[in-house]
């Protein structure tokens, strides 16, 4: 059984009852992860937002704004 979590109304859902598309998150494993979905989104994007940062810079030259 999968696990979804519910952007619109925070509640987490299995496969028996599961809205549509685009206001659920998933699937996860556990009810547990489906209900840190969005913890979980927050730091895989913080985390992609520093690769993104580091990427746009990785061939500039220290000092060069100075």
């Amino acid at each position: 059984m999968s696990f979804w979590y519910n952007v619109r109304t925070g509640q987490v859902e299995t496969d028996a009852n599961r809205s549509i598309g685009e206001r659920v998150m998933g699937p996860y494993a556990t009810e547990e992860e489906a209900r840190h979905a969005l913890e979980s989104a927050r730091a895989r994007n913080e985390k992609w937002d520093e690769e993104d940062e580091e990427w746009e810079h990785r061939n500039e030259a220290p000092g060069w704004d100075d």
